[in-house]
C-alpha cells in the first residue's frame, strides 16, 4: 500500500522519523514530502542524511508566511510537480490546514482520498486567531476520510469551538484519537520498580525552553510556594534557557540549569527526578510526559491540551491550570500522598505509546478510511 505522507513537520520534531520507521516495518510503502522555505535550517537533532523516501523541497519564501493562499499556492504546484498523486492510495497530512489544504486541493482533483492530523496549532493559531481561514479548515475536515486528533481535549475544543452544529455528526463519526509514540529507546532503557519518594524533599524535572510557550516561570513561582509550605525543593531544568533568564533566577538556588542534553544524559536526569512538571501554555502532544513515565516519573501536564485526558485524573498524574502556581503546587502534593502507585501506573501504561502498537493503528485507518464526505 503507497501512502504520500504531506508532513511541513518534519524537520522541526524528532516525532517522525520513529513513527515512519514503524509503518515501514509493517509493509507500507511510504512517501514523505516535506515543503519548507528557502534557507530553512531543521531541528539540530534531526539526523543527515534523511530517508530515500524523504523529500525535503525548499518552494516558497520565508515572508510568504504572512499569507496563507500565496505560501500554500507555492506549494501546491511544486507538490503537483513532483507527485503524480494518482500513484498514491491515500494522503496523509500531518496537520489541518497548512498540510491539509495540499491534500484537500489533491482529492479535489483527483479524488486521491485522505486523511488528516490535527495540531494545537490548527486549533490555538488558524482556528482561533485567523477567522477568515475558519471555512477552509471546515471543507478540509468534511472532505477527510479519516481525522486524527492527539487527544481527548482538542477534540472536544475543536468540534466544540469551531465545527457548527449542523456538521458536528459528519465530523464526529469520522474522528478518532490516537497518541504520539516516543523512541524504543525509553522501553529498551524502562524502569522495572515503581519509585518512592520524601513528603517533605521533592526533586521536580522541566524539560523545555524559556520561551513564553513553556511557561517555566509559572513552574519557578510553584516552588517558591512549596518551600514556603516547608518542603525542600530541588528543580532541574534541562533544554536551552538564555543568559538572561539565568541571570534573573540565579539567586533560586534550588535550580540546576542543564542545558540541552541528549537521550542518554536525560535518562539519568529523569531517573534522579522525581515528578516531571511541564505547564505549557498550549502543546500539541509533548513527549516528554510519555518519555518521563517509562522512567517511573509522575507527570503534571496542561488541562486542556495535547496530553489532558490520555488517562483518567490521578492514575499517572494531574492536570494542571498552566497560570496557576497554587494549583501546581496543590497537584504536586496530591501525587505524593500515593506516589508509589501512581509511579508504577506509569510505568505499566507508558506502553501506550509504542509505535508498535500506534503503526497497527494508523495501518487499519489507511486501510480502510472512513468514507464520509461533504
Amino acid at each position: 500500500m503507497k501512502i504520500l505522507n504531506i508532513n511541513s513537520y518534519y524537520l522541526s520534531s524528532t516525532l517522525y522519523k520513529p513513527m515512519e520507521d514503524s509503518l515501514n516495518k509493517i509493509g507500507l510503502e511510504l512517501t514523505t514530502y516535506v515543503p519548507v522555505y528557502h534557507g530553512y535550517k531543521g531541528r539540530e537533532e534531526i539526523t543527515l542524511p534523511l530517508a530515500k523516501h524523504v523529500k525535503v523541497s525548499q518552494c516558497f519564501n520565508k515572508n510568504d508566511r504572512l499569507f496563507f493562499y500565496l505560501k500554500h499556492n507555492k506549494i501546491k504546484k511544486d507538490f503537483f510537480n513532483q507527485y503524480n498523486v494518482k500513484d498514491y492510495d491515500i494522503l496523509h497530512a500531518h496537520s489541518l490546514f497548512s498540510n491539509g489544504y495540499i491534500a484537500y486541493r489533491a482529492y479535489k482533483k483527483y479524488q486521491i482520498p485522505y486523511v488528516v492530523a490535527v495540531r494545537s496549532t490548527d486549533i490555538n493559531v488558524f482556528f482561533k486567531k485567523m477567522v477568515h481561514l475558519r471555512s477552509l479548515g471546515l471543507k478540509i475536515l468534511l472532505n477527510a476520510k479519516t481525522i486524527i486528533f492527539l487527544s481527548e481535549s482538542h477534540k472536544e475544543e475543536c468540534i466544540s469551538n469551531y465545527v457548527p452544529n449542523r456538521y458536528k455528526r459528519k465530523i464526529l463519526i469520522k474522528t478518532t484519537v490516537i497518541p504520539n509514540g516516543i523512541d524504543d529507546f525509553w522501553f529498551i532503557n524502562k524502569r522495572r520498580e515503581s519509585l518512592r519518594v520524601s513528603n517533605q524533599f521533592v526533586k521536580l524535572i522541566f524539560v523545555g525552553d524559556d520561551s513564553k510557550r513553556k511557561n517555566l516561570s509559572a513552574l519557578i513561582d510553584t516552588c517558591d510556594i512549596l518551600i514556603n509550605q516547608k518542603f525542600k525543593v530541588e528543580l532541574r531544568v534541562a533544554g536551552k534557557i538564555s543568559d538572561e533568564k539565568k541571570e534573573q533566577l540565579e539567586k533560586k538556588e534550588y535550580i540546576k540549569f542543564i542545558g540541552k542534553v541528549n537521550k542518554d544524559k536525560l535518562l539519568m536526569l529523569y531517573r534522579q527526578s522525581d515528578i516531571f512538571v511541564l505547564p505549557s501554555i498550549n502543546e500539541t502532544f509533548g513527549l516528554v510526559y510519555a518519555e518521563a513515565m517509562s522512567q517511573g516519573l509522575p507527570v503534571l501536564y496542561t488541562k486542556g491540551q495535547g496530553f489532558d485526558n490520555q488517562f483518567n485524573e490521578g492514575v499517572v498524574g494531574y492536570h494542571v491550570i498552566a497560570n496557576k502556581p497554587e494549583d501546581i503546587a496543590n497537584k504536586v502534593t496530591k501525587i505524593l500522598k500515593n506516589y508509589e502507585q501512581v509511579s508504577a501506573n506509569c510505568i505499566e501504561l507508558s506502553h501506550k505509546f509504542k509505535w508498535e502498537n500506534i503503526s497497527t493503528i494508523y495501518f487499519r485507518i489507511y486501510q480502510n478510511p472512513r468514507n464520509v464526505t461533504q
